[in-house]
This record gives C-alpha cells, structure tokens and sequence, in this order.
C-alpha cells in the first residue's frame, strides 16, 4: 500500500460522519492519546491492548480487539498523515488492507462534525466489509461519545 492517501470512487470507500457536541481539540485529543483513545476504540463489546502507538507520520499503532464471542484480532497500522486538530490519516498493514481518513470540522466552537473514511484500493475489497462495518462505526461513535463525556 502506498504511503499517501490513495484516492478512491464512491465505490471504494466507506463514509461515516457525526456531529459531537465537543470542541475539535478535545475530539482530536481522543484519536490522538492512546491513554482515552484505548477505552473507546472499537465496536460494542470489544476492548483493546495497545503494544505499541507512535503518534507521527511513519510511527506505528500495533494493537489487540478482545472480542469476547469471536476472540482477538491483531491490528498493526502506521500513519501516513497527522494535521493537528484537523485530520488523522493511516494505512492498516495488517489484513485487511485499507487507510482510514479521519477529519475533524467546527461547526461550531463547541461542536465538531467527525468524517470518518475506510478507503480501499478497489471496490470489491470494500465490498467485503462494507455490510459489516457500518453498523460497527456507530458503536465506535457511541463509545466515543462517552469517552468525551469522561474527559470535559
């Protein structure tokens, strides 16, 4: 996979967004200190160990999903891009292969609207996981909301 954000088709990416009543500091804070970003990442139900996040471009995040039904799926990224407190951007190096997009908009000063983007390579591996993860990127947007909650 490249190290820049690739470009895709409507086809090809999978787009979730919310509007969070909280400033855009504080959400980018959430995505970008692994001591709040640990306790919501993932859907319900899921927690995560953390080995390693190196918050810069080219630094890795390697980590553990604990799925109590399903068991543990390791996850190894590195970020290709971090605009602070605008966009967050990396590519997963393990399977699947795909980058996310994350950015952060004021609405205003004390909401933000998150854009939150799985680009892939081609349709059909989007395809794959698209009936999945819709669903999954809300719990994660829930847990999120609660971890803001906690931090304000």
């Amino acid at each position: 996979m490249a190290t820049e954000i690739i470009k895709t088709t409507a086809e090809s990416e999978i787009v979730s967004s919310r509007i969070f009543n909280f400033q855009k500091e504080l959400l980018f804070k959430a995505w970008s200190e692994p001591e709040h970003l640990k306790n919501w990442w993932g859907p319900a139900g899921f927690t995560n160990t953390f080995h390693q996040f190196d918050f810069k471009v080219g630094g890795k995040w390697v980590f553990f999903f604990f799925c109590p039904e399903k068991g543990n799926y390791q996850n190894e990224c590195e970020f290709i891009k971090i605009d602070e407190p605008h966009l967050i951007a990396w590519q997963r190096i393990s399977q699947p292969l795909f980058q996310i997009l994350a950015t952060f908009e004021e609405v205003n000063p004390n909401q933000t609207k998150l854009v939150f983007k799985m680009l892939f390579e081609t349709a059909q591996e989007c395809s794959k996981l698209k009936p999945f993860v819709v669903d999954k990127n809300e719990e994660n947007f829930d847990k999120l909301e609660v971890e803001l909650a906690k931090m304000s």
